[in-house]
């Protein structure tokens, strides 16, 4: 688990907005959850009939959620996601400007991009996130365009300080709620269990304790 210190150091100055547009559900979700912001909504896969809900919080730019999502999130995926035995809801809870411009960048795509461009992301984290010399938003950004993002959209969502504010608030609040030391955290209906779940085996187990 990767520890992780929260600080507002990362924000640059003012910049124009962009207003990205999201998808009908999106939006929809948006409202029912009062923001206005439909990039903000929740970001959940998997049946929305299953009785258990998992969500994550993680960084793009922790190397312990990489791990958990190259090596581990594809047998969740295939044995208990895709099987329709939980949904799984995504938190980002960035702890740099890199990591918080990608997760920008990842919900300003349409929603059926969002977990593929995590995918690439966390595949290649070590050669865009810390491969030594040049600058890795720059990187991110040949990243992104990889994902169909422009180099002025990217621009622009870099800069637009009104989103990158309200996605720091939520990690701040969500950090005090559940008093998250680090990452990848995660929570099975609700429960944050002392043992973390490394492998899908422990994962599973967890899975069942909740059910």
């Amino acid at each position: 688990m990767t520890r992780l210190s929260l600080s507002r150091r990362f924000f640059v100055s003012a910049a124009p907005a962009l207003a990205v547009a999201g998808t009908a559900a999106g939006t929809a979700r948006a409202a029912a959850t009062g923001s206005s912001d439909a990039r903000l909504s929740p970001r959940i896969i998997g049946n929305p009939n299953a009785k258990i809900l998992v969500q994550e919080w993680f960084s793009l730019t922790c190397t312990h959620c990489a791990h958990f999502a190259t090596e581990e999130f594809p047998k969740v995926k295939e044995q208990l996601i895709d099987t329709g035995k939980i949904r799984y809801q995504f938190h980002d809870f960035c702890g740099d400007r890199v990591g918080l411009t990608a997760a920008m960048v990842a919900r300003s795509l349409p929603e059926e991009r969002y977990v593929p461009f995590l995918e690439a992301l966390f595949s290649s984290q070590m050669q865009w996130a810390f491969a030594s010399g040049g600058d890795p938003m720059q990187r991110l950004q040949q990243m992104s365009a990889l994902a169909g993002v422009s180099a002025a959209q990217f621009d622009a969502i870099s800069k637009d300080n009104v989103f990158a504010e309200a996605l720091f608030n939520q990690v701040k609040k969500d950090a005090d709620t559940y008093n998250i030391q680090g990452t990848p955290y995660f929570r099975f209906n609700n429960t944050h269990y002392d043992q973390d779940p490394e492998t899908y085996e422990k994962f599973a187990d967890l899975v069942a304790k909740a059910s």
